[in-house]
């Protein structure tokens, strides 16, 4: 699986999970120099607190477009130290 944003993949990895129909890419497979810490956090039921990072690539910021867990519930430990994607990021196989 690819994550591709502005023309260019910034994670690639043969081992995503997938969770309500969103792929979660290890963290080791992320392309570190374009993600940048967000502030930004919001609460899922069963997983727990979301943190999320923004991608800037080539002068162009995507704020808010990569979340993980850091620390999600039990019900979602299969997603812990995964980044998952949206705001306009094409997932593609």
């Amino acid at each position: 699986m690819k994550a591709i944003w502005n023309d260019t993949v910034i994670a690639e990895s043969d081992d995503t999970v997938v969770v309500e129909g969103n792929h979660y890419f290890p963290a080791e497979s992320i392309k570190q120099e374009y993600f940048i810490p967000s502030d930004m956090t919001t609460r899922c039921g069963w997983k727990g607190m979301a943190n999320y990072y923004s991608v800037t690539i080539n002068g162009k910021t995507n704020k808010d477009c990569a979340w993980y867990y850091a620390d999600p519930n039990d019900a979602a430990k299969k997603i812990k130290g995964r980044i998952a994607f949206w705001n306009g990021v094409e997932v593609i196989s």
